[in-house]
């Protein structure tokens, strides 16, 4: 099993920044890819950035590349999401989730992210 908590979410005024934290517990060998995700009021959840656990490749949705970067820090087994230059369509409660071995996906609890214009 593999624990994640997220922290770090807030109201922010358009064109702020913010930095999401990820921190996972349990099991934290059997992570390869720790990703965020995002779902807005009446929409689908939808990727956000992706990072490799051992060898830091990343990705991102077009929505927010060039704006974000996701990182981690392995001694803390924490993954971060800073944001910047945020916009009201950034609005949205971000979840990490860590993919494991044997196909197992975890959850955090997610945390709220409100960009006012």
């Amino acid at each position: 099993q593999v624990q994640l908590v997220e922290s770090g979410g807030g109201l922010v005024q358009a064109g702020g920044s913010l930095r999401l934290s990820c921190a996972a517990s349990g099991r934290t060998f059997s992570i390869y890819t720790m990703k965020w995700f995002r779902r807005a009021p009446g929409k689908e959840r939808e990727f956000v950035a992706a990072l490799t656990w051992s060898g830091g490749s990343t990705s991102y949705a077009d929505s927010v590349k060039g704006r974000f970067t996701i990182s981690r820090d392995n001694a803390k087994n924490t993954v971060y999401l800073q944001m910047n230059s945020l916009k009201p369509e950034d609005t949205a409660v971000y979840y990490c989730a860590a993919a494991a071995s044997f196909g197992d996906i975890y959850w955090g609890q997610g945390t709220q992210v409100t960009v006012s214009s």
